[in-house]
């Protein structure tokens, strides 16, 4: 059975612990699409753990509006990723 390399890394990576590090690298590259340039400029780090994805930003009313659009953040992410790897948003 012939595998392509892409294909190789994708199950690869299915199996590491470093899958989540490269979605979270993959998100931070479309972070600005997903969310806009405004909310992009201002979110310190966004990192995965456990289907979990941490958005980190100083700006109070950024983390309100952050919190009130967890589902939509949710559904962008993971059409972004082109799988259902985000279950929960936490924003510090």
């Amino acid at each position: 059975m012939e595998v392509t390399i892409g294909e190789a890394l994708k199950e690869f990576l299915k199996k590491s612990k470093l899958k989540s590090g490269v979605q979270a690298l993959q998100i931070k590259d479309v972070w600005e699409d997903i969310m806009g340039r405004t909310i992009a400029n201002y979110t310190d780090k966004i990192e995965i753990i456990n289907s979990t994805l941490f958005i980190y930003t100083t700006i109070a009313p950024l983390k309100n509006e952050l919190i009130y659009q967890k589902v939509k953040i949710i559904e962008r992410v993971n059409e972004a990723l082109g799988e259902k790897v985000i279950k929960d948003v936490v924003v510090k």
